[in-house]
């Protein structure tokens, strides 16, 4: 960071403002947002890699999601999948088969997508907390998985009208091909 000493005995306040200001241009440098931009366009090419399925199809958006967190960290993972979620609130069709908008968000999976946020910014914490290393990155995505499944199960039970421990097996059994 630049130092100002000259300005510090002269103009205490106007170095702090300077200061102030290169810390926050630093968190939303034009790298970061670029980075922030490719993940989120990463997550709508991955959703169209698409596996249907009668309820909740599965996709490869959450491969995605947790490349984001894991290699962003958690502030700039969740910051890429809120932009994809404004993204398909308005109508841009960055979801599973070209569909965007707000009907598409309240639907059967609409808890997944809110839960993307939650599973990058998870993801990230965890490679933080954890460390990069192969099998640590693989555990932390495996829990993100996780809190974006729930996300996704309470959505689903909302909307089906059944409580959650019912819900659990339709929703989760459905995304897991090893249990088929």
């Amino acid at each position: 960071m630049l130092s100002l000493p000259c300005y510090k005995k002269s103009f205490p306040e106007v170095a702090d403002v300077y200061q102030t200001q290169s810390r926050t241009a630093s968190r939303f440098s034009a790298k970061t947002l670029t980075m922030c931009a490719i993940f989120t366009a990463l997550v709508a090419v991955c959703s169209q890699i698409t596996i249907p399925l009668p309820l909740i199809p599965i996709n490869l958006a959450l491969f995605a999601v947790y490349l984001a967190g894991a290699l962003l960290g958690p502030w700039r993972g969740a910051l890429s999948l809120l932009v994809y979620l404004l993204l398909a609130a308005v109508g841009v069709p960055v979801m599973a088969g070209f569909r965007g908008g707000l009907g598409n968000l309240v639907g059967n999976t609409g808890g997944y997508v809110v839960g993307y946020i939650f599973a990058a910014f998870f993801t990230g914490l965890l490679v933080e907390k954890w460390g990069a290393r192969f099998w640590q990155m693989c555990v932390a995505m495996v829990l993100g998985c996780a809190v974006c499944y729930f996300f996704g199960t309470l959505w689903y039970s909302i909307l089906s009208g059944t409580p959650f421990s019912p819900a659990f097996p339709p929703a989760w059994c459905r995304s897991c091909p090893a249990m088929w």
